[in-house]
């Protein structure tokens, strides 16, 4: 199994908007992907920026290229994203998940 993990940031008080979209756009689309395993969102608030990770899990490198394309190091973005971000990370960071 493979973990693929994206951090970014949004402003504190827009963060229960953000999550919002989260639900409506990547996260529906990584559940809806075969081979996702299923997406964890960690949140941080401090001060005035929640900090937001999206951990996903899936059976392989050609399930991820389902969702984000055959460069499937690179971070899939939304429209409204721009919108929400104070942050981002353009790209992802894969590890195996071994217990």
């Amino acid at each position: 199994m493979i973990a693929r993990i994206w951090r970014g940031s949004t402003s504190a008080e827009d963060a229960e908007s953000y999550l919002e979209y989260l639900r409506q756009t990547g996260i529906k689309e990584y559940k809806a992907t075969d081979g996702n395993r299923g997406v964890y969102v960690l949140q941080k608030i401090e001060k005035d920026e929640a900090e937001f990770i999206l951990l996903s899990l899936w059976d392989s490198y050609d399930a991820i290229k389902e969702f984000a394309g055959e460069d499937f190091g690179k971070a899939v973005f939304y429209p409204e994203d721009e919108r929400y971000l104070v942050t981002k990370e353009l790209t992802v960071v894969h590890y195996s998940v071994i217990e």
